[in-house]
C-alpha cells in the first residue's frame, strides 16, 4: 500500500509526462520481477500430488509416533517394575537392618548384664576388704588403747616409784640435815 502511495506522489512530483511514463514503466517492471513465474506456480494435480505425499508422510510420522508412545509405555511398566524390585529390596534389607539390630541389642545387653554381675562382684569384695580392713585397724586400734592404757599404768607405777624415791630422798637430806645439825649443835 505504501509502494502505491510513494508512486502516486512520484507521478504527481513528475515535471512532465515523459517522466511519469517512465516512473509506471519502472513500477510496471518492478511488479513484474515480484510476481511468480508460471513454473512457480501449483496446479491442481501438483497440490493434490503434494498432498497424497504429505498425508503419507504424515502416516509414517504417526506410526511412529505411535511406536514410539509404545516403546516408552513399555519403559514406563519396566521402571514401574523396576522400582517395585527396587522397593521390595528395601523393604527387604530394612527387615535385614532391623534384625541385625536386634541381634546387635540383645548381645550388648547380655554384654551389659555380664559387665553388670562383674561389677556387682568386684563391688562386693571391696566391700568384704573394707568389713577385714576395719575390723583389723579396730583391733589395731583396741591393741593401741591397751598399749595405752599399760604405758599409762607403767607411768604411774614409774611416777609413783619416782615419788617414793623422792619422799625418801628427802626424808633422808632431812634426817641428814638434823644429823648434822645435832652434831654441829
Amino acid at each position: 500500500m505504501s509502494t502505491a502511495f510513494d508512486l502516486s506522489s512520484q507521478i504527481d512530483a513528475a515535471p512532465d509526462d515523459h517522466a511519469r511514463f517512465q516512473l509506471l514503466a519502472e513500477a510496471i517492471r518492478a511488479l513484474a520481477e515480484q510476481a511468480p513465474q508460471p513454473e512457480d506456480i501449483a496446479r491442481g494435480a501438483d497440490v493434490r500430488e503434494s498432498e497424497l505425499r504429505l498425508q503419507k508422510e504424515i502416516a509414517v510420522v504417526h506410526k511412529e509416533m505411535r511406536e514410539g508412545e509404545l516403546r516408552l509405555q513399555g519403559q514406563i511398566e519396566e521402571g514401574r517394575r523396576g522400582t517395585e524390585v527396587v522397593r521390595k529390596e528395601m523393604r527387604e534389607g530394612e527387615l535385614r537392618l532391623q534384625e541385625q539390630i536386634r541381634e546387635v541389642e540383645l548381645r550388648l545387653q547380655g554384654q551389659i548384664r555380664e559387665v553388670e554381675l562383674r561389677l556387682q562382684g568386684q563391688i562386693e569384695e571391696v566391700r568384704k576388704e573394707i568389713r577385714e580392713v576395719e575390723l583389723r585397724l579396730q583391733q589395731e586400734i583396741d591393741q593401741v588403747r591397751v598399749d595405752l592404757k599399760a604405758t599409762e599404768v607403767n607411768l604411774r607405777t614409774a611416777i609413783h616409784r619416782q615419788t617414793v624415791w623422792i619422799i625418801g630422798a628427802i626424808g633422808a637430806v632431812t634426817g641428814l640435815i638434823r644429823l648434822l645439825d645435832w652434831l654441829l649443835a
